[in-house]
């Protein structure tokens, strides 16, 4: 970490989702990964990085599995109520923050990326405060891409060297980043991730990129290599 002033960032984590698209018995984030919840494992390295002060996490309300963790029982742990939407989850914890004044810069975090590394969080925040209003961590497409017609078919080839995909973290000031999701909200505005957000009210966020093995855990197939990546950087760091 080259900053020089003291910071402190709070970490917000939406995890209110049902994830369906994993056919299994209960939400993606409370899964197993090496005897942890998937959940577990992220807000576990969150915590483990030193500027990281708390994490405030959005659960369903009622959702019976969060109490049931550790965590749970963890005072830099934050529970908030979470929303319908990601927005509404994010915008939870925001007020939490902005009410109990935490941080002037927070992160957002997905639930279900349990690998990210604390080498990507520092060089995100390496690169975004000192200059930056906000960006995010993103690897560039490496594949072609196609656009499909309605049948399905192809239209056309796009210039891949513009693509990125986008990843979390996503590091923005707690005020700009209120105020986009409130405003994008109240405009009833398609809000897909924290920077869309802040896009919309004009702004261009930082590309910095980030590992691809960064994976979000969306198919089954996820879990087994989302397992091989944790044992690896367990390995990396015995």
């Amino acid at each position: 970490m080259t900053l020089t002033t003291p910071l402190s960032i709070t970490a917000i984590v939406p995890a209110a989702g049902v994830g369906s698209r994993m056919k299994a018995d209960r939400p993606k984030q409370y899964l197993l990964l090496n005897g942890k919840t998937v959940l577990e494992h992220t807000i576990e390295q969150l915590l483990a990085f030193p500027l990281v002060s708390k994490v405030v996490v959005a659960i369903t309300d009622g959702d019976p599995y969060f109490p049931e963790l550790s965590l749970a029982h963890d005072s830099r742990v934050i529970r908030v109520s979470g929303g319908k939407e990601r927005a509404d989850s994010v915008l939870s914890g925001l007020s939490y923050v902005q009410e109990h004044q935490l941080s002037e810069w927070v992160m957002v975090h997905d639930a279900a990326r349990p690998c990210i590394r604390h080498s990507d969080i520092d060089k995100l925040i390496t690169e975004v405060i000192p200059e930056h209003i906000g960006g995010i961590l993103a690897s560039p497409v490496r594949d072609t891409m196609k656009q499909a017609t309605q049948e399905q078919c192809i239209e056309t080839t796009i210039d891949r060297s513009v693509l990125w995909h986008a990843l979390t973290p996503q590091l923005f000031t707690t005020e700009l980043l209120y105020s986009a999701l409130q405003t994008g909200l109240d405009k009833n505005l398609s809000i897909t991730d924290e920077s869309s957000a802040i896009e919309l009210m004009g702004y261009q966020p930082k590309l910095v990129q980030g590992r691809a093995d960064n994976l979000k855990i969306t198919q089954p197939e996820d879990l087994d290599l989302a397992e091989f990546y944790l044992q690896k950087m367990k390995k990396e760091t015995k």
